[in-house]
């Protein structure tokens, strides 16, 4: 069991929910159609976004942050997702992964100097995923060798969110050649942005999710000192560094759950305005069918949402269930948005509608944070362990 956490004055946090709902439904929404024409989040919201407090949300208060709880945590996440995902992507790195991996697993120096930086809003960049390797570890070619002082590192991490605009990454190499037990061959180390060595490739274009930059992350020989490694220890960091996927996944589940929301939001109004045969669509039993599972799919989200994070504030281990909640969500969004290009018809699968932007936002939710079917083979893996355990 890991140690139970309490998170935010209750009263403070609705206070601040109530901040945030005011903060997307009029600053945020207003602005995405502008964003999908720059696919660049201006630079005023994102000042707006670090004064709200919101690259911070889990940070202990001492390092500068909310010291918000994982359900606190996800609650901030589903209402910020309402909006279009790049506002989650920009912050949800920051929180989710890199600042837990140094909670967890940095020296007390590293959390010091990294985690007040990060909360005050420095945006942050997680490399794991590389050309040749994702979730597949024995697959990873970036090296990190040691030398007097610390190491150097070399090779390219792919798929980046926030690699352009990140001041920091944390950086997974190998340490060891050899595929070691536990993943104890690839450590994690704490890669300062404009140190020498380091380039970002030119921004991806993407399906969907405008705003949301990702890109290369290309080190060539780069310097990174003894401080650097994650935990002091080889071998250690990366496996904080995966534990944190869990608070990722279930940020990527709260922010499908809720654009699941914004899309049903969205039929909803349009069948009720549209009309066909004299009457509004909403009234046709089939488009009332297509309305009413989608409500049903999402409030399971929500109660799945609900039960994972009270096991992790609880101390439970939820690696299973925090898999399980981003399967499932991310695959009823995608559900749900096809539901409402439907309801919408031909103006479904026209750009200048927002059904259409939905269904090419969503898709990304069944594949970053470990794809579903990864997920799925980790699910049974531990299933099949505990039932071996006990016979």
């Amino acid at each position: 069991m890991r140690q139970a956490t309490t998170g935010m004055d209750p009263d403070s946090f609705e206070q601040f929910l109530d901040q945030l709902r005011r903060f997307v439904r009029e600053r945020l929404i207003p602005a995405e159609r502008a964003i999908m024409e720059s696919d660049e989040i201006p630079a005023d919201i994102v000042r707006d976004m670090r004064e709200m407090g919101l690259f911070g949300l889990t940070i202990p208060e001492e390092h500068g942050g909310a010291g918000m709880n994982v359900r606190q945590y996800a609650r901030t996440i589903h209402t910020i997702s309402y909006a279009m995902p790049a506002f989650r992507s920009l912050i949800s790195i920051n929180i989710g992964m890199v600042c837990s991996a140094l909670k967890n697993g940095g020296t007390e120096a590293q959390r010091a100097e990294w985690l007040p930086r990060l909360a005050a809003g420095e945006v942050a960049a997680f490399g794991l995923t590389e050309p040749g390797s994702g979730s597949d570890s024995a697959g990873m070619q970036t090296s990190a060798d040691r030398v007097d002082g610390g190491w150097v590192l070399n090779g390219t991490k792919r798929y980046i969110t926030n690699a352009p605009q990140a001041r920091v990454a944390l950086i997974m190499a190998r340490t060891s050649k050899e595929n070691l037990p536990k993943n104890a061959h690839v450590s994690a180390f704490i890669v300062p942005m404009d140190m020498a060595g380091v380039s970002v490739g030119k921004p991806d274009k993407k399906m969907g999710q405008a705003g949301s930059a990702i890109a290369d992350i290309i080190l060539e020989d780069v310097f990174v000192s003894g401080e650097g490694l994650l935990g002091g220890e080889i071998g250690k960091g990366f496996i904080f560094a995966m534990k944190s996927l869990d608070n990722g996944r279930i940020s990527v589940g709260a922010a499908a759950t809720a654009y699941a929301r914004r899309a049903l939001d969205s039929a909803l109004r349009y069948a009720t305005e549209r009309k066909a045969f004299g009457e509004a669509i909403a009234n046709f039993q089939l488009v009332q069918q297509m309305l009413a599972q989608s409500e049903i799919e999402i409030y399971a989200a929500e109660s799945m949402m609900a039960d994972v994070t009270a096991r992790a504030d609880a101390g439970e281990n939820v690696l299973r269930q925090a898999a399980a909640f981003k399967v499932f969500a991310s695959e009823m969004c995608g559900r749900v948005v096809d539901a409402c290009v439907q309801i919408y018809g031909g103006a479904g699968y026209l750009a200048e509608y927002d059904a259409e932007r939905f269904f090419r936002d969503a898709r990304i939710y069944r594949i970053y944070e470990g794809t579903t079917q990864i997920l799925q083979l980790q699910i049974a893996k531990h299933m099949l362990r505990e039932f071996n355990d006990g016979m």
